[in-house]
């Protein structure tokens, strides 16, 4: 009890040194308080910023920009449709989105109207969004124009309105819906609507992670070690159907700034509109920082990019190369984050952690701590030696939608990754409990022999996974992306990983690709890979 009381008080610390909140002026703090109670944390958060921020800019989109009134007008409009819905209140809504406004407005509109959101993400084929819809019981799917295709796969029980339209659309259109209601403030729903992010199914279905209430203390874990500015713009290229585009454009918003948003990832328009809007910060995965450093010196010195304060980096792992690479280019303004949507934040790295140990995701921040745990359920306490990483953070979730839990020890969530600390107590990820490949009785982490490759001038990206090998029981296969300009074979790779890593570290087979399969956010499919390399 006496730790907890100790976190809370070190989060309202870092509230108030970050200006997030303002001790000084209660007034603000109790509205803001009633605020988030009343309407849940998107809801109440557009109501607080319009109350605070009033005509300054908050969102830019392709179709211009909404001041925070708007934003709090707009999505009281948009929760008055929801609330003719299907099932009104009780609705749990699908929002199948990119980014753009549509997706935040229906965001604050379902928590002033009590309605669940379920965010979809938008690499789903039509089983796949089906399969996840009849499992979370949604009644209405709320979908950009372009995925009309796997729309189709939806029975006929859900309703389809479109959140954002290119064509002569042959659907409802939330704008027009909107546009016929009023937009002054709704009565005050029973409970606030909930949220249920998806895991990034990597590895298997994506499962449901409820987020029903969020404190506004637990934003401290995103400002701890993350100088985010305020009063600037957020350039916020990571998906917002993910928790790190989402929980990065909710604290931009909350500290008053512009929050510039695009559909698709172009890292010329990264830049461009880095050096339009003059951003502090933006916020991607590493594969697409790693297209934006691609573009070379010649291009990125277009751009000014000079008011950078904070690159963010997460959704996926930063390799060591990357993270150098980044600092070189950008100076100190990269910061990693490690954690995952069942548990939220686990460890952050600063600029500092990420010049000392490239690859590191660093310390724990306010609030969360991370363990490592060896096969016998016991901690691990030497800097060095690997074992699974355990975190609890006060956005753990309680369980999935599907009645699922993750194992827990000591009050702590499994993160299914392995990990180590170092002598100084920056922690490294060293892979996914299940991409261990053992090789004649090795264990062979494949991010290590990843990252190595990783740095070879003529490779643009790898990845490794176990094949099955009647002799060692399972043998590395890399599959490998290289430039356009070079000439690199299989032998090539074997020897470059032979002169660095241990025998049994070196890839018998070599494929090589023209990209690897990713997610929207980054995270290479490892499970197409393992079915590639079993055939």
């Amino acid at each position: 009890m006496i730790g907890r009381w100790a976190d809370l008080t070190r989060a309202v610390v870092v509230l108030q040194r970050r200006r997030m909140i303002d001790l000084r002026n209660p007034v603000a703090l109790v509205s803001a308080a009633r605020a988030l109670r009343r309407y849940g944390s998107f809801g109440g958060l557009a109501t607080h910023t319009a109350a605070r921020y009033g005509d300054a800019p908050a969102l830019t989109d392709e179709r211009g920009t909404l001041t925070f009134a708007e934003l709090d007008r707009k999505s009281n409009a948009v929760a008055r449709v929801l609330h003719a819905g299907p099932s009104g209140a009780a609705a749990t809504v699908g929002v199948l989105s990119r980014g753009h406004r549509g997706l935040l407005l229906v965001l604050a509109a379902a928590g002033k109207a009590g309605a669940r959101i379920v965010l979809l993400n938008t690499g789903f084929a039509g089983p796949q969004l089906a399969d996840v819809c009849l499992r979370e019981r949604v009644e209405v799917v709320l979908a950009d124009q372009e995925f009309t295709e796997a729309l189709g796969a939806l029975p006929a029980r859900i309703q389809v309105i479109l959140n954002w339209a290119d064509d002569v659309p042959t659907l409802p259109v939330i704008d027009d819906l909107a546009a016929a209601q009023s937009d002054e403030p709704l009565p005050v729903p029973r409970e606030p609507g909930g949220l249920v992010l998806l895991t990034s199914g990597t590895t298997g279905v994506p499962k449901g992670a409820p987020r029903n209430r969020i404190s506004p203390l637990q934003s401290a874990q995103l400002l701890d070690r993350v100088p985010w500015p305020a009063g600037s713009s957020y350039v916020i290229a990571a998906p917002l159907f993910h928790a790190t585009g989402l929980a990065t454009a909710a604290v931009g918003l909350a500290l008053g700034n512009r929050i510039v948003l695009s559909r698709r990832f172009d890292p010329l328009e990264v830049l461009r509109a880095v050096a339009e809007h003059r951003a502090g910060a933006v916020v991607l995965v590493p594969t697409m920082l790693g297209r934006i450093l691609d573009l070379g010196p010649d291009i990125l010195s277009r751009y000014d990019t000079s008011s950078l304060q904070v690159i963010f980096a997460a959704g996926s792992a930063l390799s060591p190369d990357l993270c150098r690479r980044t600092l070189q280019t950008f100076g100190d303004v990269l910061y990693n984050l490690y954690g995952s949507t069942e548990v939220a934040t686990a460890a952050v790295a600063t600029p500092a952690d990420l010049r000392a140990a490239p690859g590191t995701v660093g310390r724990p921040p306010v609030g969360c701590r991370i363990a490592a745990y060896d096969a016998y359920d016991r901690v691990i306490t030497e800097p060095g030696r690997s074992g699974t990483l355990y975190v609890s953070s006060g956005l753990s979730f309680a369980g999935y939608t599907d009645g699922g839990r993750k194992r827990v020890l000591d009050g702590m969530l499994s993160s299914g990754d392995t990990g180590h600390f170092d002598g100084d107590g920056r922690w490294f990820v060293d892979g996914r409990d299940d991409d261990m490949i053992v090789s004649g009785g090795e264990n062979v982490y494949p991010i290590e022999v990843e990252n190595l490759l990783g740095e070879h001038p003529s490779i643009v990206e790898a990845a490794v996974v176990g094949r099955p090998d009647q002799d060692f029981g399972q043998r590395l296969c890399a599959f490998v992306v290289i430039r356009d300009s070079a000439t690199l074979d299989a032998d090539g790779v074997r020897s470059y990983v032979r002169q660095r890593l241990a025998r049994h570290k070196v890839p018998r087979d070599v494929v090589f690709l023209d990209t690897l399969p990713r997610n929207e956010t980054g995270k290479v499919l490892k499970r197409e890979l393992l079915a590639w390399a079993a055939e």
